[in-house]
C-alpha cells in the first residue's frame, strides 16, 4: 500500500468517525431526552419521592440490583432521576452493606460510560452540552498540578456539579484510574447517608432517620450560605498553582 492510499483511507476513516460522533451526539441531545418526555414521562415525573420510588423498585425485586444500576449509570450520565432517592431505596431493600456495595459499582459504572463517552466525543462536544466557559474553566481545574485534590473535594461537598466534572474529567489531561478511585472514594460518605435512612426506615428507626435528617440538612444549608467561598478556595488552589 502506497503513501497516497494510506492518506485515502486514514481520511476515509477519519470521516466515518466523524459521522459516528454526530449520531452519538443527536442521539444523547435530542434522542434520550425525546425518549424520556414521549415514553417515559409518567415514570419521571413520580420519582420524585422515597415511596414512589420504592413500589417501581418493588415491581422488579429479582431484577432490582440491575434496575439499580441502570438507574444510577442514566442519572450520572444524563442527571435525570434523583439519585439520593434511589439510594435511599438501596437502604431499604439491600440493607446498608449491600446497598452500599451495588452505589459503589453504579457509581463506577456511571462515571466510566460517562468519562469514555466524553473522551470519544472530544471537547468540542462538551461545549455543545454545557457551554463553552463553563467546561473550560473545569478543565483547566483538572489540568492543573492540585486536581487530585480538587476532584475530591468536588465529590464529597454536597451540591457541586458533579456529573459534569465527569464529563470534564474525560476530555481533560487526567487520567481514568485517578479519577475513578477520587471520585468513587468522593461519593462515599454521601451514600452512607442516603442508605442508613433508608436501612432506617426499614428498621422504623424513626429517631435515628430524624438526626440524619437534621445533619444532611444542615450541611446541605452550610454549604449553599458558603459555596461562594468553597469555590473561592478551589479558584485559590488553582492560582496558586497556575
Amino acid at each position: 500500500m502506497n503513501e497516497d492510499e494510506t492518506r485515502e483511507r486514514s481520511l476515509k476513516w477519519k470521516k466515518i468517525l466523524s459521522v459516528v460522533k454526530f449520531i452519538v451526539l443527536i442521539i444523547i441531545l435530542i434522542g434520550i431526552p425525546a425518549y424520556i418526555l414521549i415514553f417515559q414521562r409518567d415514570v419521571i415525573a413520580h420519582f420524585r419521592s422515597f415511596n414512589d420510588v420504592l413500589n417501581y423498585m418493588l415491581k422488579y425485586k429479582t431484577e432490582g440490583i440491575f434496575v439499580y444500576f441502570g438507574a444510577q449509570i442514566l442519572q450520572i450520565m444524563i442527571s435525570v432521576l434523583p439519585g439520593q432517592v434511589f439510594q435511599f431505596v438501596a437502604g431499604y431493600m439491600f440493607g446498608f452493606w449491600p446497598g452500599l456495595l451495588y452505589s459503589i459499582i453504579g457509581a463506577f459504572l456511571g462515571s466510566t460510560i460517562t468519562y469514555y463517552l466524553a473522551k470519544f466525543l472530544g471537547e468540542d462536544a462538551m461545549h455543545l452540552f454545557f457551554g463553552q466557559e463553563k467546561m473550560k474553566y473545569f478543565i483547566e481545574r483538572l489540568n492543573s498540578k492540585r486536581a487530585y485534590i480538587i476532584v475530591f473535594l468536588i465529590y464529597l461537598i454536597p451540591g457541586l456539579p458533579k456529573d459534569l466534572v465527569c464529563y470534564a474529567a474525560g476530555v481533560s489531561d487526567m487520567k481514568y484510574k485517578a479519577f475513578i478511585i477520587l471520585s468513587t472514594v468522593g461519593r462515599i460518605p454521601g451514600m452512607c447517608g442516603s442508605l442508613l435512612f433508608g436501612a432506617m426506615y426499614l428498621q422504623k428507626s424513626y429517631v435515628g432517620m430524624i438526626i440524619i435528617a437534621c445533619v444532611v440538612t444542615v450541611a446541605l444549608i452550610l454549604c449553599f450560605i458558603i459555596r461562594k467561598r468553597l469555590q473561592g478556595v478551589i479558584d485559590r488552589i488553582y492560582n496558586k498553582i497556575s
